[in-house]
């Protein structure tokens, strides 16, 4: 009995290995024939129902249940679809499934497995004995679960001395075959163990009902007005650094003046609106008579539509387009007063109809919250609608550092989209539009100084000039940043503006940046400045900006003549150290030492009528300056001021 026990344990251990193998190919076919395009990636879950409806019927939904069934995805022995020999061979999962050779079998070859003098386990059958033993295990398939069921008793009240060793090699291959199948050619997870009875039933909501009326009811109408037009778009990717470089220059010029603030759409617009001027094909409209025959509108005026995004009280948006009318009679400054208009009435809820009739281009600017690339609707009238995107450094340079930025001359880049009537504008015209456009806003046609003359800018704008690193060494541009520097401190005074009525562009050669042979690239790099400013190294920018605001504002100096080191130093360490901005304290004592200078000069001349004397009119800003220099002078303890009048 005892050999007999090793023999069966012996020979179920013999063919784990082929079961394993033909485990692995059920699992395989499995896989293959559960990656069925129709679920697409949701296929591992329905795999894993899958294997849970074949442990346990009932523990699945019954449309799943139903599926699987017509499937024929059922591979147990208790499939009706499978012979008894396929789920013999195919059902590794448990010693009750695994047929046991008859017993007179066992006990005629049990000498051969008791004649090991080494008492090492006996070494496995090879693979013509396993088969020969597998023949009788399929016939007596009837007898197998008792046979193998008093097998196991047997060894369990009579083990051997390795015994032990054998029985835990058979617990491993018999826990390594229950697993769950899992394919180990597929990335999906693993199975959920959570099954369909422990989801908790949802009662799914109806939607709620919402009658669209008003605006939102007019662009329903619109977009679907939109889709007779037959469009198509043209592309355009433009560098906007002189775009940045420009308006900066302009805002810097409002701020000091309190006269507001330019955006990039209001450049944008505007290079717009001069490039349809010149491809006046993008104005054109279509229409049909009243006999439905085709009509080409060729039409002068542009009537500008601006897309406004309009937060609601209930914090939904909507999109309204009111239009400029006849934007092209305007110069920029007109221009950017009619936008602020609409925009400002926009906000207020104040447009009429007449705001949103008679729109022939439109402009929107999705790339204000991150779009890089749109391509709007187009309404029916419209020739053209421009979208905007993002302005963002290349994806390639993104990670990039801003001083390798600067060192590359790498641009932000904007993309501008032209979505026009195909049935009146070719693709060459919208092309060439969005040439022009692009041109424009690298001011190659003296686009940026009309711009700075309409708005009375006194300076010339930057200039779009192609980065040439191997021109000058590193070395020389130090030289010629230098020389710069010192010109301004000679020649400064020459840009200030010390004309209040008069408008003139200030220039001169020696303080221009391109005369020392440097451009807009060179605006980032840093520089050593030998402490201008208080600082030992700046960015060309900053050190433009502290020269400029010493030397070329509302205050000309001229003092490189003085002979006397200190005290030429002393008056340029004064004038270049940025001067920190009033507080409300400083403002406020300001203004009431000019209205206090107005009402001394409006009571003298109602007083003496006709009496000759000197006036303050015009020159009220001398009483602030004087109390401060009085002030200042008390406390560094001077006795006495004499004021003389010339």
């Amino acid at each position: 009995m005892h050999g007999e026990h090793l023999l069966a344990l012996g020979w179920e251990h013999s063919i784990s290995p082929d079961r394993e193998k033909a485990g692995d190919l059920r699992v395989s076919q499995q896989t293959q024939d559960s990656d069925s395009p129709e679920f697409g990636p949701n296929q591992w879950l329905v795999d894993a129902l899958r294997e849970q409806w074949r442990e346990d019927p009932s523990s699945v939904d019954s449309s799943w249940a139903e599926y699987f069934s017509a499937k024929g995805s059922v591979t147990t022995d208790a499939s009706p679809t499978e012979s008894p020999s396929e789920s013999s061979a195919t059902s590794p999962s448990t010693p009750a499934d695994s047929a046991a050779p008859p017993s007179g079998t066992a006990t005629q070859d049990a000498p051969a497995q008791q004649a090991d003098p080494g008492g090492s386990p006996a070494p496995a059958p090879s693979s013509s004995s396993t088969a020969a033993t597998s023949e009788p295990a399929q016939g007596a398939s009837a007898t197998s679960d008792s046979t193998t069921s008093a097998a196991v008793p047997a060894a369990t009240s009579q083990p051997s001395k390795d015994s032990p060793a054998v029985n835990a090699e058979t617990a491993k291959d018999s826990a390594a075959s229950t697993q769950p199948a899992v394919s180990t050619t597929s990335d999906r997870p693993a199975k959920v163990p959570t099954t369909t009875a422990q989801i908790p039933a949802v009662e799914l909501r109806e939607p709620e009902t919402v009658k669209l009326r008003g605006p939102a009811a007019a662009i329903v109408r619109n977009m679907a007005e939109s889709l007779e037009v037959p469009t198509a778009t043209s592309v355009r990717d433009v560098p906007v650094k002189l775009l940045f470089d420009n308006r900066m220059v302009i805002n810097n010029h409002l701020k000091r003046h309190r006269a507001g603030k330019v955006s990039f759409t209001h450049l944008i617009g505007w290079a717009m609106i001069e490039a349809i001027t010149e491809v006046d094909d993008m104005n054109n409209g279509f229409d049909v008579d009243e006999k439905g025959k085709p009509l080409l509108l060729r039409r002068e005026d542009i009537n500008f539509g601006l897309a406004i995004d309009m937060p609601r009280p209930d914090g939904s948006r909507g999109l309204v387009v009111p239009s400029i009318k006849a934007a092209q009679r305007f110069d920029f400054q007109g221009f950017w007063k009619a936008y602020e208009e609409v925009v400002r009435k926009a906000r207020a809820g104040k447009l009429t109809m007449d705001d949103f009739s008679h729109t022939t281009v439109s402009l929107t600017n999705p790339g204000g919250i991150g779009t890089v690339h749109s391509i709007p609707r187009l309404m029916q009238g419209q020739g053209v609608i421009v979208g905007v995107g993002a302005m963002d450094y290349p994806a390639q340079f993104q990670g990039a550092s801003p001083a390798t930025l600067a060192e590359l001359a790498v641009s932000k880049v904007m993309t501008l989209t032209s979505t026009y009537d195909h049935r009146i504008i070719q693709g060459a015209a919208s092309g060439e539009f969005l040439k022009r456009m692009g041109d424009k806003l690298l001011g190659k046609d003296g686009f940026y100084d009309r711009v700075f003359a309409s708005l009375r800018l006194p300076y010339q704008p930057v200039r779009w000039v192609p980065d040439n690193p191997f021109k000058h060494t590193t070395s020389e541009r130090l030289a010629r940043v230098m020389d710069m520097i010192h010109a301004y401190r000679v020649r400064g005074h020459l840009m200030a503006d010390t004309d209040p009525l008069q408008y003139k562009v200030r220039t001169h050669p020696d303080l221009d940046v391109e005369t020392y042979g440097l451009t807009l690239w060179d605006l980032e790099r840093s520089f050593p400045t030998r402490g201008l400013g208080g600082k030992s190294h700046m960015s060309l920018r900053d050190i433009l900006g502290v020269l400029r605001d010493a030397y070329c504002r509302t205050i000309g100096v001229e003092y490189m003549h003085i002979s006397d080191t200190e005290e030429r130093a002393w008056i340029q360490q004064q004038m270049e150290t940025p001067r920190k901005p009033f507080d409300k304290g400083e403002l406020t004592h300001i203004m009431d030492r000019l209205n206090s200078a107005e009402a001394f000069e409006t009571f003298l001349q109602t007083k003496f009528v006709g009496q000759k004397r000197f006036s303050l009119e015009g020159g009220e800003a001398v009483i602030p300056m004087l109390d401060a220099v009085l002030d200042g002078a008390a406390h560094d303890g001077m006795d006495e001021v004499a004021i003389g009048m010339s």
